[in-house]
């Protein structure tokens, strides 16, 4: 088996980081390992992934041809922590848009914990 490391920046290799919880072998303990898990979703283009992560009271405002279309037209290079708490994640996701133009997703992304699994709510963007 060929060894990557993990997309989300953990320095785990990839089946030990992320894809066990994109896959459903395992819940994703803290909100801040969903928030990696669904960075390495969007790279990985798992869109029924980010949408069953999404809480249930949002999904209705995400549509699955949009978010393929923005997992698979960008090209995801860094994610970076800028900090975290039990419910809240502040992250700047880096990427080549595609034009090729050097981009920065910067968002507080809040979570919540129901029935033992987290599930992203919502965001707050920064210019």
């Amino acid at each position: 088996m060929i060894e990557k490391k993990c997309h989300c920046g953990s320095r785990k290799n990839f089946q030990d980081c992320c894809e066990p919880i994109i896959k459903g072998i395992q819940k994703s303990p803290t909100a801040e390992a969903l928030m990696r898990s669904r960075y390495s979703a969007y790279v990985t283009h798992e869109v029924d992934y980010l949408l069953a992560t999404t809480h249930v009271s949002e999904r209705e405002y995400y549509s699955k041809a949009e978010i393929l279309n923005w997992a698979t037209s960008n090209q995801w290079l860094q994610l970076e922590i800028i900090n975290a708490t039990e419910n809240t994640v502040e992250f700047k996701a880096y990427f080549l848009d595609s034009e090729l133009q050097n981009q920065i997703h910067h968002e507080l992304s809040t979570f919540k914990l129901e029935n033992g699994s987290w599930f992203y709510v919502d965001g707050k963007f920064f210019n």
